[in-house]
C-alpha cells in the first residue's frame, strides 16, 4: 500500500466549465483517469491538495465526486483550494458523502491522517505577501489551520508531511506564516499545486529549503499522473 498526490484536478463534469479549452489540458479527464489507475492500486491513498471541482455548491459536486470515489482506485484526502467555493464546514461536508455513499473520499480540515507511514496534515495556504491587511489577517488564519492541523497529527504518528495549496515559496516570495509552522515541528516534505502553464511553473520553487524539500503536484505540471511519495 502506497501514498500518492496530485493537485488541482479542476473537475467539471457536473458543469460547464471544461479545462479542455486550455493548452496541455486536452482530454484531460481520460487522461488522468488512465494514468491514476494504471499507478494507483484500490488499497492505495491518494491526497489531491485542493482545486477539486469547479462546482459553486456542495450538491452540484455529485457528479465529479462520483468519478473521484467510483472511477479512480484507492483512498482520497481531499484539501480545499481557491476554486473549490462548494467547500462548506467539515460537518456538512462529511454528512454529504455519508449520504451520496462517498466512503472513500476523506476532508482534511483542522484534522489529519495517518496513511501507512505518512501523516497527512495540511490548509489551503493563501498568497505568500503579508502587507495589506486583508491578506495578513487570511495568512494568519491559514497558519492556526496548519497548527490544528498539525495538533492532530501528533496524535498519530508517522512521516508528518505538508500539503498546502498555495506555493509556500514562489518566485522568490515566502510565505512566513506557513513556512514558520513547517520549521518549528521539522517537515521534512511539503507538496503543493496552484500553479499553471509553462510561465507559472517556471517560477515555482522545487527543492530543499531550511531542511524542507518543496515539490509542484498540480496536475498539468506532472502529467496528469498522481505523485508516489512512499
Amino acid at each position: 500500500m502506497s501514498v500518492f498526490a496530485i493537485g488541482d484536478l479542476h473537475l467539471s463534469l457536473g458543469a460547464d466549465k471544461p479545462m479542455d479549452v486550455f493548452r496541455g489540458w486536452e482530454n484531460y479527464v481520460d487522461r488522468l483517469k488512465e494514468n491514476w489507475n494504471r499507478v494507483v492500486a484500490e488499497s492505495d491513498t491518494v491526497v489531491i491538495p485542493g482545486d477539486i471541482s469547479w462546482a459553486m455548491k456542495l450538491e452540484d459536486t455529485e457528479t465529479d465526486f462520483r468519478f473521484i470515489n467510483d472511477e479512480l482506485h484507492g483512498n482520497k484526502i481531499l484539501l480545499k483550494g481557491n476554486h473549490d467555493y462548494w467547500w462548506a464546514t467539515a460537518g456538512k461536508m462529511n454528512k454529504f458523502l455519508d449520504a451520496k455513499g462517498f466512503v472513500r473520499i476523506k476532508i482534511l480540515s483542522n484534522n489529519a491522517y495517518l496513511a501507512e507511514d505518512i501523516c497527512v496534515v495540511g490548509t489551503r495556504g493563501w498568497i505568500n505577501d503579508g502587507t495589506d491587511a486583508f491578506d495578513a489577517k487570511v495568512l494568519a488564519r491559514e497558519e492556526g489551520r496548519l497548527r490544528m492541523s498539525v495538533a492532530e497529527g501528533l496524535k498519530l504518528g508517522g512521516e508528518m508531511t505538508a500539503f498546502i495549496h498555495y506555493p509556500p515559496l514562489y518566485n522568490g516570495e515566502k510565505n512566513e506564516y506557513i513556512l514558520r509552522v513547517i520549521s518549528e515541528y521539522g517537515i521534512k516534505r511539503c507538496y503543493y499545486g496552484h500553479i499553471h502553464g509553462k510561465a507559472g511553473h517556471a517560477r515555482a520553487f522545487i527543492g530543499e529549503y531550511e531542511g524542507t524539500d518543496y515539490r509542484m503536484i498540480s496536475a498539468d505540471y506532472i502529467g496528469f499522473m498522481p505523485v508516489k511519495i512512499n
